[in-house]
């Protein structure tokens, strides 16, 4: 991507499920102008309260974790980047007002019902 054309591409994939446990998100790609606001959708289904994550993958890098939030209606918030846990509906969208160039990456939903137990995840690119 020419970083000169001001875009931002969004590529939204999903990961399977486990256990009855899972998170979805809207599949398919998105181009942003940057300065343009941002909400990537997760849902998610669990049998219990879950701790809820969004990464991030930078290009050539590793997962990184962006934000989490482990009780209903906290909010996780990182790098301008924001999610609320809500229980009804389940979700936990990640929002941003203004992207920019530099969130061009893949990002991903996911939850656990432990910290070391991710138990489903949905990915995306910014």
């Amino acid at each position: 991507m020419n970083s000169s054309l001001g875009l931002v591409t969004v590529v939204l994939l999903v990961l399977g499920q486990t256990h009855g446990d899972s998170v979805t998100q809207t599949k398919g790609q998105v181009t942003l102008s940057e300065g343009a606001p941002l909400t990537v959708n997760c849902s998610y289904e669990s049998t219990q309260y879950p701790t809820l994550f969004w990464y991030v993958q930078y290009p050539g890098e590793g997962p990184q974790l962006l934000l989490k939030a482990t009780r209903i209606n906290e909010n996780g918030s990182s790098k301008g980047f924001v999610a609320t846990y809500r229980k009804q509906p389940n979700t936990f969208h990640l929002e941003k007002a203004s992207v920019q160039h530099s969130d061009s990456a893949m990002y991903y939903c996911a939850l656990s019902d432990t910290v070391t137990d991710i138990a489903g995840g949905a990915k995306h690119k910014l």
